[in-house]
C-alpha cells in the first residue's frame, strides 16, 4: 500500500491535472528500486555518500494534461529551428566567446528546456545543452507503479526514451565525424565527486551496448598530440562533454579544447551550441516574433515563442534604476550561468548583491511562478517540467519538485519527478 493511496479514491478517474497535483498524495513511483539499481541506496556504493542523494528521486509524480506537454515539444522544435537561422546566429554570436565562432558542423545534440506551468500555460524558463537527469528519468518513469489515477501514464516509456536519447547523441557526433565515433569519453571535473555520476555510468553502459567503447575522465587525464585525444589507455574520438566551462577556456580543459578545433573529435554538446541554443541573453530574441519575423523566421513560430517566454531583458546601465524600481516583477539570472547559480528572485534581492551585478552580464526575466504540487502530509512543493528534446524530436519530460527560491535536491519528498500524462488524442 503506498502512502495516502485513501485519497485518491473520490478523484483518481479526473482529468483534472490541478486537482490531482493538488490532491493526490499517492507515492506513484517506486524510488528504492530506482535508487538501488543505481547502486546509491547503501553505504559503499558507487557514489559518494548515500545521504547526498536522499531528495534525488521523488516518489510523486506531477501531472500535467497533454496539450500542455504538445507545445513544450513544438516549443523545442521551435526553438531548434530558430539556431538554424543565420541572421538569428550573426546576432546571438556577436555576444558569446570567440571558440563559437567554430563550426564543428552540428547541432549540439540535446536541449534541456524548463518550463513553469502557470495558469496561463507553460512558460519557458531557460534552455540548457548539457541537461543532467535525462537517463535517470527514463529509469523512473519505468518505476511508476500501477496504482497510477485511471488514464494518465508516461509520455513514453523509458527504454523508447533511452534508445531515442542515445541515438540522438551518436547522430550528433556523427554529424561532426562523418561516420560512427568508435571510442567516447564522458568528460567532467572530478567526475565521480559529481551529484550525478551515476548518471555517467548509465550512459557508458548505453554507449557501450550500442558497440562504442566508453569511459568516464576527468579533462586533466586526456592528451592531445600527434594521434589525437588520448587518455592512458588509447584513442578518443568523440566525447560526451558535461562541463559547465562552457567556452573551453580553463586550463585544465586545453588538450580538449585543441582536439575540438582540429576536428580530431566530436564533442557533444559544443560551445557553439550553448551560444546559440543557452545563454540567457538569447531569450530577448527569442520572444520578440517581430525581430524574427524581420530575419525571415515562420510567423507561426515567432509566435509560438512568443507567446512561452515571459518578457526578457539584458540588464544595462540604462534599465538598471527601472529594474532595481520594480524588481518584485522579475528574477534575474546570470546569462551564461548554470545550476540557478547566481540568480535571484528580485523581491528576494538586496541592494548589496544587485550592486555586484555589473561585473557579469546579467538578464532580468519577468517572474513565471511555478505550479504547486501538494504531497503526502499536506507538505506544499514547487514544480517545474523539463523537455528534453533533440532535432529529431522530443526525448523525454520530467519534472522537479522542490521548495526555495530555485530548484533543487535537498527537499524532503522533492527531486525529479515523473510526469504523467493523458493519451494522445489518436490514442
Amino acid at each position: 500500500m503506498v502512502e495516502g493511496a485513501d485519497s485518491c479514491d473520490v478523484i483518481c478517474n479526473t482529468k483534472d491535472p490541478e486537482e490531482l497535483n493538488r490532491l493526490c498524495a499517492c507515492a506513484l513511483v517506486d524510488v528504492g528500486h530506482v535508487r538501488e539499481s543505481l547502486g546509491i541506496s547503501a553505504p559503499g556504493a558507487t557514489t559518494q555518500d548515500p545521504g547526498l542523494h536522499a531528495h534525488l528521486f521523488s516518489p510523486y509524480a506531477l501531472f500535467v494534461h497533454r496539450t500542455s506537454l504538445d507545445l513544450m515539444g513544438a516549443v523545442a522544435q521551435a526553438v531548434f529551428e530558430i539556431a538554424r537561422n543565420r541572421k538569428y546566429a550573426e546576432h546571438v554570436l556577436r555576444w558569446a566567446p570567440s571558440i563559437a565562432l567554430h563550426d564543428p558542423g552540428s547541432g549540439g545534440g540535446v536541449l534541456g528546456l524548463d518550463f513553469h506551468l502557470t495558469v496561463a500555460g507553460p512558460r519557458l524558463i531557460e534552455i540548457n545543452t548539457n541537461p543532467g537527469g535525462l537517463l535517470l528519468n527514463t529509469l523512473l518513469v519505468d518505476a511508476v507503479q500501477s496504482c497510477a489515477p485511471t488514464a494518465w501514464a508516461p509520455w513514453t516509456s523509458g527504454a523508447r526514451a533511452r534508445d531515442a536519447s542515445v541515438a540522438a547523441w551518436l547522430d550528433d557526433a556523427r554529424a561532426q565525424l562523418g561516420r560512427m565515433p568508435t571510442r567516447v569519453a564522458i568528460v567532467d571535473i572530478a567526475p565521480r565527486e559529481q551529484f550525478l555520476y551515476a548518471e555517467f555510468e548509465l550512459y557508458a553502459a548505453a554507449f557501450k551496448d550500442r558497440g562504442v567503447d566508453s569511459v568516464i575522465r576527468a579533462p586533466d587525464a586526456l592528451m592531445f598530440g600527434p594521434n589525437g585525444l588520448e587518455d592512458a589507455d588509447g584513442r578518443i574520438d568523440a566525447v560526451y562533454n558535461r562541463l559547465t566551462d562552457f567556452a573551453l577556456a580553463e586550463p585544465v580543459v586545453e588538450p580538449l579544447r585543441h582536439a575540438y578545433l582540429a576536428r580530431a573529435i566530436a564533442l557533444t554538446p559544443h560551445p557553439r551550441a550553448h551560444a546559440l541554443l543557452a545563454d540567457k541573453r538569447n531569450l530577448v530574441l527569442l520572444g520578440d516574433a517581430h525581430m524574427l519575423a524581420s530575419w525571415g523566421v515562420e510567423p507561426v513560430l515567432a509566435q509560438r515563442l512568443a507567446q512561452v517566454i515571459p518578457t526578457t531583458v539584458e540588464v544595462t546601465s540604462e534599465n538598471r534604476d527601472a529594474l532595481w524600481a520594480d524588481r518584485d516583477g522579475y528574477f534575474f539570472k546570470p546569462a551564461t550561468g548554470f545550476g540557478s547559480r547566481g540568480s535571484y528572485r528580485g523581491s528576494k534581492l538586496t541592494r548589496r548583491v544587485w550592486d555586484t551585478i555589473p561585473s557579469t552580464p546579467y538578464v532580468a526575466q519577468a517572474f513565471a511562478p511555478p505550479s504547486v504540487r501538494i504531497v503526502h502530509g499536506g507538505a506544499s512543493l514547487k514544480a517545474d517540467v523539463r523537455c528534453f528534446a533533440a532535432a529529431s524530436g522530443t526525448l523525454l519530460f520530467a519534472a522537479r519538485l522542490y521548495q526555495g527560491q530555485t530548484t533543487n535536491m535537498r527537499t524532503k519528498h522533492g527531486g525529479f519527478a515523473a510526469v504523467l500524462t493523458t493519451p494522445a488524442v489518436d490514442e
